[in-house]
């Protein structure tokens, strides 16, 4: 039986590393060895700072982002527009939005998107939770933002016709967003051009 080259600790940490999207076997070998040759301090202070996400991190119990506060520091914002809610698939997407910076409304993060063949349906994602949001008649717009991707559309069309016994107007992310990209990826003058263009749904 041949001996281990690589370290149990090492391997073990390779092995969680490669977990993360986009990250492959050699990716994460970096990335360990990396941690590995800096000080051990450096390496606690990581490791602290993971254990932290979850202690201190929570979701917002009105829009559902991550926050270390709730409600987060964009639904406390009363100099933001609380009749305007943007619908967007994921917290990373609002991030994108805000970069954008000619956004000034509210949020609503669905944490996912429809996808039948792998069991997601509007119970795995928080459109009751939107639709409860709009029960209060407060809210006179709700933005779909959701990306141009074929279960981003199809969760768009679902959201639409959900809302149509609402009394809101319906407005869809507008031309910019090429087809079949995450908006995530888009560059802030891309997406800032969309967000502006935005166009009702008939």
């Amino acid at each position: 039986m041949s001996p281990q080259v690589i370290p149990q600790a090492l391997e073990r940490l390779i092995q969680d590393l490669s977990k993360l999207p986009g990250i492959g076997k050699k990716t994460a070998s970096r990335l360990a060895l990396n941690i590995l040759r800096r000080p051990a301090g450096e390496a606690r202070e990581l490791a602290g700072a993971l254990a932290d996400l979850h202690r201190s991190i929570q979701l917002c119990s009105c829009c559902f982002t991550f926050s270390e506060n709730d409600p987060c520091a964009i639904c406390a914002d009363l100099k933001r527009d609380s009749t305007l809610i943007c619908v967007v698939e994921q917290p990373g997407d609002l991030l994108a939005i805000e970069k954008a910076g000619n956004y000034f409304g509210h949020y609503h993060i669905l944490h996912g998107v429809l996808a039948p063949m792998d069991g997601i349906g509007p119970g795995e994602i928080k459109v009751n939770e939107l639709e409860a949001r709009l029960n209060n008649g407060s809210i006179k717009e709700v933005f779909i933002a959701t990306s141009s991707t074929v279960p981003g559309e199809a969760t768009a069309n679902y959201l639409i016709d959900r809302l149509q016994k609402q009394q809101v107007l319906v407005t869809r992310l507008a031309c910019g967003i090429p087809m079949g990209m995450d908006i995530k990826y888009a560059d802030k003058h891309t997406l800032a051009r969309a967000i502006a263009s935005r166009s009702k749904i008939s």
